[in-house]
């Protein structure tokens, strides 16, 4: 594995210098929580709305990376980003619907504040290949822990839906489209490890942030 602080701008490498902290996610009680079935559902209440409230920071991430998108290509590929957050964020309001998540007065927690703050300062300010690196993470990680979690017997599991939607063909299209991005706008490798590196923290900090309580 290369090491994290190596300088790379392809989205293959990067995720492979990160695989400590997905790794780790993985383990992460929350995420086996799922995987089983075991999680509070408290715990999971409490991630979706917080879940919630980060996608529409990330959804108005991707629109910005739009507006500042050199060639059509950009356009059309944050376009299509932007419909599958959308689609995400539907799922979650089922999901409010289904265990009583109450999603408009979602007040963000520290980790979620932190997460949202950074993406959309990198967005704002940043080249688009930094706001690719710095969304990219997520959409990997969702994908890798979807498929990992697909391999459980999940017909009885209360969060199915969760991991099917994760380990979906459609997701994973959309991970390896941001990917596409983000090899695509690279100009700054160095930057673009930093900003990588940086998201997968706030992802592991998201997933300890509902862990169950011990």
């Amino acid at each position: 594995m290369k090491s994290a602080c190596e300088v790379t701008s392809s989205a293959e490498d990067l995720w492979a210098a990160n695989a400590d902290l997905a790794e780790a996610c993985l383990e992460s009680a929350f995420v086996r929580g799922l995987a089983d079935g075991s999680l509070p559902v408290d715990s999971f209440r409490a991630y979706v709305a917080q879940d919630a409230y980060f996608l529409d920071a990330f959804a108005r991430a991707y629109a910005l990376a739009l507006a500042r998108s050199p060639d059509r290509y950009g356009l059309e590929a944050f376009s299509s980003l932007i419909s599958g957050v959308i689609d995400e964020l539907k799922l979650h309001a089922a999901y409010a619907k289904r265990w009583q998540v109450d999603l408009t007065h979602t007040q963000p927690a520290e980790a979620t504040l932190a997460y949202t703050n950074f993406l959309l300062a990198t967005a704002s300010l940043r080249s688009v290949g930094a706001t690719c690196a710095a969304m990219t993470p997520c959409m990997r990680l969702y994908a890798y822990l979807g498929q990992q979690l697909s391999t459980f017997d999940t017909e009885s599991n209360p969060y199915r839906e969760w991991i099917k939607t994760y380990a979906a063909a459609e997701f994973e299209s959309l991970a390896v489209q941001l990917e596409q991005l983000l090899n695509r706008y690279s100009v700054s490798p160095a930057t673009e490890a930093a900003a990588y590196r940086q998201a997968m923290h706030p992802e592991l900090a998201f997933f300890e942030a509902h862990a169950p309580p011990h």
